[in-house]
């Protein structure tokens, strides 16, 4: 990593505009238009799923529908639409979020493409350095350029030892920051090789997008952010984890001569407006539900059995030893937990806020306070888990934008609770 140590200053330089606000982006997987209704009493769809369960109608339409909200939301002042890279699976059909964040590009004005992320373990950097330029000039300078590791689905896809999943990352990163910001560049890596290359197009903002990196909980994927002065998306259901998590990356920040700063940091979180916390319930709970039942087990464990990450050469035995004691059994996020969840479960989360499902004024509160909480001041939200109706996700992007998304972005997040004893604010 020595290469992102070099080129810290240039991705301050990439947030030099004023973000003392609040920005929000919407989360979108762009799930398959059906519900594979025989999965979901046994949570367990069979892997792979057989192309006779493909209907390019549905696809098409799936596709048609998603830029369609993409629009209204650039028409409601959205700051941006979160995207990532899934392959082989229903639950979302992105398989190049670059495609679609180049399409999305040509329909809207200002909203900004936040991909959550390429896969760099599994391609060629210098393909993924070039199409990124092309949709950075193809949207003006809209592109926020995450990079992270993928699921173990992706591995057995495209063959990859997952063991060797931190060291490609690692390279390909360089890669694609050499390919941006040197006019031209060689590289003899241990997986690429390139000689005397200059891409073109080269990116449109300079020195090149904004970088973000995914946070689930490993230290090594942090220490990498921290090294870069990159952006932090934290994923995470347990809040002491995501503190951990943070202070630990402001502590590493520190190391590397930066200070952490409340727009470095963008929590993912759900939320979804309604009359109330119990209408809210009726409305999504079916959705949410198959999301976490169903389809984000899609190729991975069946019920019962949980993955083991470190046998597999994909995190390290230490990788979770910066979390504090009392967090350590949270610190690897259970997916049997989330498949084991039914309607009470998420009305139990409901009434004690852990789900900003509600009214406008609850959801606005509640979202503010896991904003504060943790010191984000970027918030990306879910309000479409599981494939919801387009109709019905269409009339919640409008709700949330008109009822809650001004209110948040009026806000400010100054400072991040969980760094001031490790790093004391100016």
């Amino acid at each position: 990593m020595d290469f992102a140590l070099k080129s810290a200053s240039a991705f301050a330089q990439s947030w030099a505009h004023d973000e003392s606000f609040m920005q929000i982006f919407l989360f979108d997987l762009l799930p398959f238009d059906r519900h594979f209704d025989e999965f979901k009493a046994g949570r367990h769809m069979r892997f792979p799923l057989p192309g006779s369960y493909f209907d390019p109608q549905v696809a098409a339409r799936s596709y048609e529908q998603h830029l369609a909200v993409w629009e209204e939301m650039d028409r409601l002042g959205y700051d941006g639409v979160g995207l990532n890279e899934h392959h082989t699976t229903p639950h979302g059909l992105m398989n190049s979020p670059n495609m679609m964040a180049a399409a999305g590009s040509q329909r809207t004005r200002k909203l900004k493409f936040f991909i959550l992320g390429n896969l760099l373990p599994l391609h060629n950097p210098l393909r993924i350095a070039e199409e990124l330029s092309m949709a950075d000039n193809l949207s003006r300078g809209r592109i926020m350029a995450g990079f992270a590791r993928g699921v173990p689905r992706e591995y057995k896809v495209y063959d990859v030892p997952m063991a060797e999943s931190r060291a490609r990352f690692d390279e390909a990163l360089a890669v694609i920051l050499q390919a941006w910001t040197e006019k031209t560049f060689t590289h003899e890596g241990k997986f690429w090789k390139y000689r005397d290359i200059s891409i073109w197009p080269r990116p449109y903002q300079a020195p090149h997008p904004p970088v973000w990196i995914p946070f689930t909980g490993s230290k090594e994927t942090i220490e990498c952010a921290a090294a870069g002065n990159f952006g932090a998306a934290i994923h995470h259901p347990h809040r002491g984890v995501v503190l951990d998590m943070i202070a630990h990356f402001a502590q590493r920040l520190e190391h590397h001569g930066h200070r952490i700063r409340p727009d470095q940091i963008c929590i993912m979180t759900e939320a979804w407006v309604a009359e109330s916390g119990a209408k809210a319930v009726d409305e999504y709970a079916p959705y949410f539900l198959y999301f976490n039942n169903v389809l984000w087990h899609h190729g991975g464990n069946p019920p019962g059995q949980k993955a083991n990450p470190v046998a597999s050469g994909y995190v390290a035995s230490s990788s979770h030893d910066y979390v504090r004691p009392e967090n350590q059994a949270e610190a690897v996020i259970d997916r049997e937990k989330a498949r084991a969840l039914n309607r009470p479960d998420v009305e139990a989360k409901v009434a004690s806020g852990e789900l900003a499902f509600g009214s406008a004024k609850e959801v606005t509160e509640r979202l503010i306070e896991q904003a504060e909480a943790v010191g984000a001041n970027k918030l990306l939200v879910n309000l479409n888990f599981g494939a919801v109706p387009n109709d019905l996700f269409m009339e919640q992007v409008r709700r949330f934008g008109r009822e809650v998304l001004p209110k948040l972005q009026a806000h400010q997040v100054p400072r991040i609770p969980s760094a001031e004893a490790l790093v004391p604010p100016i």
